[in-house]
């Protein structure tokens, strides 16, 4: 199981960035599940070291292949700073204007440095004639198309339906309804991996995922693990999840 913190930019000072790194070390220790955090960028200087067994990650990557613009920050300072995951494709990020060919450009230079790149697909509605599902696809498609398929066993799809963001549990998708999804993530992946190796794949699943859920979401969900956003910033909450699904 992978379950990923991305803070966003809701943690704004170093006293409790360290405190929530503290709360995750202790969730990391002795269990079954691997523990990531993702910063805003400013602060991941502050655990280049002395993280436990907490893996970082950056909250996005430049797509640009010299990356001497300003503003950027590379693949290959990400990778000096101990990070080994990025959030791509976020929905934030695609709401600003983020294009299909550039989240290509960023998960290629991504694991070009030996970054495992975390995916984000999702759809904005749940129509009933599941046309969100050729939205999934061309979401995947445009994002792995021309990768190695022996570099795609590296990467981890990180599935988000946009109108399950900021809600309560109650309000989250039902489990079977994200095993549908996760089965439909797969098949898609089987395109571009032959034999088994879609199965491989980490699918994790973000979208009001809370410690009341997230047993129930991963086990009748077929999910890997989670993406948590604003409950990652909670430590009884992001320990809750965590704890839950130990159980």
């Amino acid at each position: 199981m992978l379950v990923v913190g991305n803070w966003k930019t809701y943690v704004r000072t170093r006293e409790k960035a360290k405190k929530l790194l503290v709360a995750a070390k202790r969730l990391a220790l002795g269990r079954k599940i691997k523990i990531v955090i993702a910063p805003p960028a400013p602060y991941l200087g502050l655990f280049t070291a002395s993280r436990g067994g907490v893996a970082l990650a950056s909250q996005d990557v430049s797509e640009s292949l010299d990356s001497t613009e300003t503003g950027e920050v590379p693949a290959p300072l990400l990778k000096e700073m101990g990070v080994t995951y990025a959030i791509i494709g976020h929905s934030e990020r695609r709401a600003r204007g983020e294009t299909d060919a550039q989240i290509r450009e960023k998960v290629q230079r991504a694991l070009v440095h030996g970054i495992t790149p975390i995916l984000c697909i999702g759809e904005s509605e749940r129509d009933a004639d599941a046309k969100y599902l050729a939205h999934l696809r061309t979401q995947i498609t445009s994002a792995l198309s021309g990768i190695p398929a022996k570099d795609l066993l590296d990467i981890v799809i990180a599935y988000e339906p946009i109108w399950a963001i900021g809600k309560s549990d109650e309000d989250a998708i039902q489990p079977a309804d994200l095993m549908e999804t996760v089965l439909y993530i797969r098949k898609v992946l089987g395109d571009f991996i032959p034999g088994k190796g879609a199965t491989r794949v980490k699918i994790l699943y973000g979208g009001s995922a809370e410690p009341e859920n997230a047993r129930a979401l991963a086990g009748g969900g077929g999910v890997d693990g989670f993406l948590v956003g604003h409950a990652s910033v909670d430590a009884k909450m992001f320990a809750g999840i965590v704890k839950a699904l130990k159980q």
